[in-house]
């Protein structure tokens, strides 16, 4: 049987569902997809570690006696194409965004495809209550998978060691610049692997519980772009985070965080429209001013913490996760804009963006999904970067023109504009008046519903 290996969201040859499920021969694959790279601009940085990630995926499979071969096109052209040279199975991992189901229906009409849960530990109908249906909160989900998170070691996939490479052009890549990309300068942490990552965290993991919501520190894994992209699988995550000589309770708690990840990708799964409805189903009046999330987007609203959080954002590709909640709440209840519109805007450019992740995020923000904050919980900015980045240390580090300006002024409502001589943007909106406005307005959708 001649079997093609799809690397997708995979690139990996450790814990790999289709390196140990294939046999006899086969055909390992990367494809560079134009119906998404279309989408995306010159210099997004995502495309430059891709590329680099599939090229260390091409180096690893030389040294187990396999390769890679790379394509860029679309995958019904590839498979196509596959098919007429005799090809007669697919061997990938699942996905389970809107593109990739579209995508994989119609690969599966031309060639017949064999799929496995290997981007998340568990697959989203391994866990529904009682009567069948899915969980809307985390909790009593986590709580139904007690017996996978309280396991010391998760079975990881070998390798069939008895793999035949295939005859077949394995030298032609495709550059960056033939797929219309500019090479990027990648910040630190995406220059390490994720085993480098792992024992930086383990020297930090016990004070990641506190030390994770300070701006400043450098206290979280930076696991996410590695996992998005299956650099590492979440189970050797999960064994590596078990075995790491730290307090148990300070490791399950790194645990339950992973397993939001799953939550969220279980939730897009049994409520699809969520990608892009409000889950909870209310209809919310939402600002269609666009001035205002231009704004937001370039960091000029006025309010310190989330100009720099959106300026370091748009730079880098990144955001810390307390940062993620604090710009998203000023987005949909101090604005009033559509999460969708915010959601959007992360998803071009965010390193680790993953659908539901984001979707699930931004509805949890928005009071509008599952498990969602209630909608009256609105994020006071100031409080939060009073309390989090107490001496302006992030804010000043991106913010240089507020760089002599007193931490005292910067965490308070309009106080970097009492310095006429600082050109900074003049507040977009009163913290008082449009937290009043979201909650009138949320109040009525929610009593509308109801």
């Amino acid at each position: 049987m001649k079997q093609i290996l799809w690397f997708r969201r995979d690139l990996r040859i450790s814990d790999s569902a289709i390196l140990h499920f294939s046999k006899d021969e086969v055909l390992p694959i990367f494809i560079f997809d134009k119906n998404i790279l279309n989408l995306l601009s010159k210099d997004d940085k995502r495309v430059t570690f891709i590329y680099k990630s599939v090229l260390n995926l091409k180096k690893q499979l030389k040294e187990i006696g396999l390769d890679l071969a790379i394509f860029y096109s679309t995958p019904k052209e590839v498979f196509s194409k596959l098919k007429n040279e005799g090809f007669e199975n697919i061997l990938c991992s699942v996905d389970f965004d809107d593109y990739a189901k579209k995508r994989d229906e119609e690969i599966a009409n031309i060639i017949p495809m064999q799929t496995f849960t290997d981007s998340f530990i568990t697959h989203p109908n391994d866990c529904l209550k009682a009567d069948g249906t899915p969980y809307k909160v985390f909790t009593p989900y986590y709580k139904n998978l007690g017996f996978i998170w309280d396991s010391y070691k998760l079975i990881e996939f070998d390798r069939n060691v008895n793999l035949k490479l295939i005859s077949y052009d394995y030298e032609k890549v495709p550059a960056l610049e033939e797929m219309g990309f500019i090479k990027q300068d990648l910040i630190d942490f995406l220059q390490k692997n994720a085993d480098e990552l792992i024992k930086e965290f383990a020297l930090k993991i016990d004070t990641y519980k506190i030390d994770r919501d300070f701006f400043d520190k450098n206290a979280t894994s930076t696991l996410a772009v590695h996992l998005r992209f299956g650099l590492i699988s979440p189970r050797e995550v999960f064994n590596k985070i078990k075995q790491l000589k730290a307090r148990t309770e300070n490791k399950e708690f790194f645990i339950r965080e992973l397993f939001w990840r799953e939550f969220y990708n279980y939730i897009l799964y049994h409520f699809p429209r969520s990608e892009f409805e409000n889950l909870n189903g209310i209809n919310v009046n939402w600002n269609e001013d666009e001035t205002v999330f231009q704004k937001w987007c370039e960091g000029k609203t006025g309010v310190p913490i989330i100009d720099a959080a959106m300026r370091h954002f748009n730079q880098t590709g990144t955001m810390h996760n307390r940062l993620r909640m604090i710009v998203s709440s000023y987005l949909t209840k101090n604005l009033l804009v559509d999460w969708k519109k915010g959601e959007e805007y992360f998803a071009s450019k965010l390193l680790d963006y993953e659908a539901s992740s984001n979707i699930g995020s931004w509805q949890w923000a928005a009071s509008t999904g599952a498990d969602s904050v209630p909608y009256f919980r609105i994020f006071n900015p100031y409080l939060q970067s009073a309390k989090f980045d107490k001496e302006a240390v992030f804010i000043k580090s991106v913010l240089k023109e507020l760089k002599d300006v007193e931490p005292k002024k910067i965490h308070s409502e309009n106080g970097v504009q009492s310095n006429i001589f600082l050109d900074y943007p003049s507040q977009i909106v009163s913290i008082e008046f449009s937290r009043k406005r979201a909650i009138d307005e949320f109040k009525r959708a929610n009593n509308e519903k109801n």
